[in-house]
């Protein structure tokens, strides 16, 4: 049989709850590692000015692979969604009013969706 139509193999459940425990304790453990290592410490100024980039770092980083190889259309690239995510992102620079930005960009997806079929 050859690999492309070889039958996926069905995990184990024994094998399924030791990944599902693995990645909870590993999730604890990097949650703890913040929250109940530094506590009520005051961190350095320089780590502070750092870890107020992360959520703008994080973002894009989720959201740019959705846009550019969008599962909708089989990772082809997509106008509408190349244009939706532009419109977002200058209303959100021009407004600095983040609901404004996804609400328009959601309009301008919708509509480009529907002119372009």
């Amino acid at each position: 049989m050859s690999p492309e139509t070889a039958p996926l193999a069905a995990i184990e459940t024994a094998d399924l709850w030791i990944v599902m425990l693995g990645l909870g304790i590993g999730s604890f453990l990097l949650r703890f590692a913040f929250l109940g290592l530094v506590g009520n410490r005051q961190m350095p100024e320089w780590l502070l000015r750092h870890l107020r980039y992360t959520p703008v770092a994080v973002l894009p980083a989720l959201v740019a692979p959705l846009v550019v190889w969008p599962s909708a259309t089989g990772g082809d690239l997509d106008p509408a969604r190349l244009t939706a995510a532009l419109v977002t992102l200058v209303l959100g620079v021009w407004l600095r009013r983040t609901m404004l930005a996804i609400l328009g960009g959601l309009a301008v997806l919708y509509l480009m969706l529907w002119m372009l079929g």
